[in-house]
């Protein structure tokens, strides 16, 4: 009995747990929620692990004393509304609204302040039995709206590097509960607020996105003093920070069970105002003292005054700078001092002082001549960016003034005179430009520049051509149109005296008639050890002119032997008259046309220098049978030693006069063509068709084919000692060789040597000669590689019986016949079947043999085996 106890109290201890466990459950929002005043509110209740149809009810209702409630709205019943809020249910101020079978929210369009109190969301009951809790309670609280900003910027216009004050005060009528947060935004033209930094409503620094780098760089900073203060302070301010300010409020609680979230209840932004930077670069100003003339050995004192709006915050680099007198050049840094007053380059000569913040002196002593110039002050303003880091906020250049320092100028007459003139082309010509009348050059130098122009003198449109150049220290510089000539020799500067300049031409040419014009320089010494360029003097033009003679050249050609039959000699010469040419040489070229006006083939060549060389003719066995040689001072000879039919056209010289320049190589000049002369001999020889015939067009596999190609003669039979034939055989397998024709399979020359082709395949065929006219290409062993079409191609050659040397014929090409290798099944399977056969046999010769070697290994040489004896009586020891 007391065992059965135990068990019906453990029993009902599980079926309590689990109606615990399943016990309804209605929950709302942690309170308490605090709303501001004429704000739309909603309160939100769940109810879940209730039994039941799945749709549930809702009741809400607001405590108004212990055990008595304000009836509010319910989703089961309509007359749930007590009257004295029925006109706000009715009115839709106050709703209820169903998110889900399990989910309600009470909604307030515009809460009110007599709203605060404690509500309670009630769920009827739909369970067999009672458990759990069905309502659940949460405070509500609404505050006025009694949020007020008071933006203020302590300066709205400020000068670039300045620190602007942006200052909030914010005041609030009640805070339990509520949280603030200060935000600072800034609203440039044409571009929507940008926020600067957060301060709240945790009392973290939340900073925009723009404005990080600026941050960690103690570019701004919080001030906080308390009561409400809240203050942003901008340090070193740049035109890019100008814009309208503004200052949001805004009020925050804490949402969630465990209050980690945030809910905004209420939020004001007040403009502060806009704040206007002026860039440094726009109040800096840098000027100089007026213009100055020294006598030579006097102090030059110039002045750079500097004006800015916040000068004493400003660190200053000065530059002073000097250009030539007439403003050209690239201006050169006297001295320059950096922001931290170290001096960065600058001549021992040269002093600079400062008299006051805004004041720098230059003090030149001892001036000379080459100190004339526009000096110019320099000036780069620089701001501190935090960190110890500076950037340039501006750079002022201060209008140039003139300092002139007279000087006793120099004083010379330049002449320029021809020396050398030229009569044709291809003459020297020599220019000579002389200084006279020279005063007050001291320690000066002379330099001079060699001009040239292709007009006239006095010709509006004239342009000058710089040819050369000597400097100060006598180095010379090119012109770039004339650099090649001056570099090869063919134009030369010199300086012969101290006071004459040679300009020498060595061969002139047609393009090099025009003006000339010398200009002579005075190089006077600097102040920094350099030279300073002095006056220019030019020269009055000279004209260098001839009459040119334009080179005549003429060929004509003759025939001084014809060819008149096949294995003749032809022999032409090449007449050549020239005219207006200084000591020329002449380069012959012998070409071929088989066509009149067709395409034409160089044959060989002849150089000035008489170096023969093969041109296109590239027949081994004929190398020598051309010849082209100098008979006379203006005659050349070609010759052909046994002309073949194929040698029948039209032959032509072209000759080329070749001048020598200074460094005695060949100049290319005039080149004429001469007449055309014909080789026109009748072939008398036999007339040959060539055929092709094949024994079989379709064989297997395996088969062993021949095929002939036969010439045929056509009216008289030639005797066939008088007859020979190049064969070749071609299959169309695409095979190219590197000159882009087709390799032949195999060949016979006409004495009987055959040749095949590089590639394996070729071996499997043959080539013999049958008779004097028949040639047998036999295949051996015929496999799919030799499937296609076949052609023969034949050269014959005719022996003269008169002079005894062969003449070629023109080529002849058989028409192609097709090969077709057929595989049978058997054929394809007896090699696999075969070899599948005898490998099996071999496999079981070796089983049978591994097996007695090793039962004859293993088991009779067992010294415990004892074999029993073959007679029938038994052992005593066994019976």
């Amino acid at each position: 009995m007391d065992k059965e106890t135990g068990l019906l109290q453990i029993l009902i201890l599980i079926i309590s747990l689990v109606v615990v466990c399943e016990s309804r459950v209605v929950k709302v929002p942690p309170g308490p929620l605090v709303h501001v005043e004429g704000q739309p509110v909603s309160i939100r209740c769940d109810v879940s692990n209730y039994e039941g149809p799945s749709d549930q009810d809702f009741d809400w209702s607001m405590i108004i004393k212990v055990n008595q409630q304000l009836k509010i709205i319910s989703t089961f019943d309509r007359t749930f509304t007590d009257p004295s809020v029925e006109d706000r249910v009715n009115s839709g101020d106050i709703s209820v609204n169903k998110l889900g079978d399990a989910t309600a929210e009470l909604k307030f369009k515009k809460v009110r302040a007599t709203d605060s109190g404690v509500y309670r969301c009630s769920t009827p009951s739909t369970d067999s039995v009672i458990s759990g809790n069905y309502y659940a309670d949460v405070e509500l609280k609404v505050i006025g709206d009694s949020l007020k900003v008071a933006p203020v910027i302590s300066k709205s216009a400020v000068s670039e590097g300045e620190s602007v004050d942006l200052q909030c005060s914010i005041t609030r009528g009640f805070t339990g509960h509520t949280f603030l947060s200060v935000t600072w935004s800034v609203k440039r033209e044409n571009n929507p607020a940008d926020d600067i930094l957060t301060f709240g409503p945790d009392d973290k620094i939340n900073v925009g996105t723009s404005y990080t780098q600026q941050y960690a760089d103690g570019g701004f900073q919080l001030d906080l003093r308390g009561g409400g203060f809240y203050g942003l302070v901008l340090k070193g301010v740049k035109p890019t920070d100008q814009g309208v300010y503004s200052c949001t409020a805004r009020e925050w609680v804490r949402q969630g069970v465990d209050g980690k979230n945030w809910l905004k209840i209420l939020e004001r932004t007040e403009e502060m105002g806009k704040v206007v930077v002026t860039p440094t670069a726009q109040s800096l100003m840098v000027t100089v003292a007026k213009n100055t003339t020294l006598n030579v050995e006097d102090a030059l004192n110039l002045t750079c005054t500097v004006a800015a709006n916040g000068l004493a915050s400003l660190s200053l680099e000065l530059m002073w700078l000097v250009r030539s007198i007439d403003g050209s050049g690239s201006p050169k840094v006297l001295i320059h001092v950096g922001r931290d007053g170290r001096l960065q380059s600058g001549s021992e000569a040269v002093g600079l002082v400062r008299v006051n913040a805004a004041n720098f002196r230059l003090i030149l002593p001892k001036v000379q001549s080459s100190d004339s110039g526009l000096y110019s002050c320099v000036v780069k303003a620089w701001l501190p960016q935090g960190n110890e880091k500076w950037y340039q906020a501006a750079e002022k250049t201060s209008d140039p003034v003139q300092v002139l320092v007279t000087h006793l100028e120099p004083k010379l007459k330049v002449t320029l005179e021809t020396s050398l003139t030229p009569q044709f082309t291809n003459d020297p010509t020599e220019l000579r430009c002389k200084v006279t009348e020279l005063l007050n050059l001291q320690d000066g130098r002379l330099g001079v520049t060699w001009s040239y122009s292709a007009n006239i003198p006095g010709d509006v449109s004239q342009k000058k051509v710089t040819i050369a150049s000597l400097n100060e220290d006598g180095a010379l510089i090119t012109g770039s149109q004339y650099q090649q000539r001056l570099e090869s020799g063919d134009i030369a500067i010199s300086r012969r005296d101290p006071n004459i300049f040679i300009l020498r031409m060595l061969q002139t040419r047609d393009v090099d008639m025009g003006s000339y014009m010398c200009s002579v320089t005075v190089w006077n010494p600097s102040r920094q050890g350099g030279w300073e360029k002095g006056i220019d003097v030019q020269s009055t033009p000279v004209i260098v002119q001839w009459s040119p003679k334009m080179p005549v050249l003429q060929v004509l050609a003759h025939r001084v032997r014809e060819a008149s039959s096949g294995g003749s000699t032809f022999e032409m010469s090449c007449q050549v008259t020239g005219q207006n040419l200084q000591n020329p040489g002449y380069s012959v070229l012998i070409l071929f046309e088989q066509t009149l006006g067709g395409k034409s083939r160089k044959v060989l060549s002849l150089s000035p220098d008489s170096v023969l060389q093969l041109e296109e003719w590239s027949e081994p066995s004929r190398i020598d049978s051309v010849v082209l040689e100098k008979t006379g001072q203006l005659e050349y000879r070609f010759r052909l030693y046994g002309a073949q039919v194929s040698d029948r056209g039209f032959y032509y010289c072209i000759v080329t006069a070749w001048m020598r320049d200074q460094s005695q190589d060949w100049i290319k000049g005039i080149t004429a063509e001469s007449n055309k002369i014909e080789i026109a001999f009748t072939d008398t020889g036999p007339v040959f068709n060539i055929s092709i015939q094949s024994e079989a067009t379709n064989v297997l596999s395996g088969d062993t084919v021949k095929i002939k190609c036969i010439m045929s003669p056509v009216g008289t039979v030639p005797n066939p000692g008088d007859v020979a034939f190049d064969v070749r055989w071609f299959q169309n397998s695409g095979r190219a060789v590197d000159n882009g024709g087709v390799a032949p399979l195999v060949s016979m020359d006409r004495w009987g040597v055959v040749k095949k082709a590089g590639l394996n395949d070729s071996t499997q065929c043959s080539l013999e000669r049958s008779d004097w006219h028949t040639f047998v290409l036999t295949v051996h062993k015929t496999n799919n590689g030799y499937m296609g079409e076949y052609y023969c191609t034949a050269t014959p050659w005719l022996l003269s019986p008169a002079t005894g040397t062969w003449t070629r014929g023109q080529d002849l090409s058989s028409a192609p016949v097709f090969l077709a290798v057929k595989v049978e099944l058997w054929e394809s399977l007896k090699m696999p079947i075969s070899y599948g056969v005898v490998s099996a046999v071999i496999a079981g010769l070796l089983s049978v043999l591994l097996g007695l070697l090793v039962a004859h290994c293993c088991f009779s040489r067992n010294p415990l085996h004892s074999p029993r004896p073959r007679n029938k009586l038994i052992d005593l020891e066994m019976d």
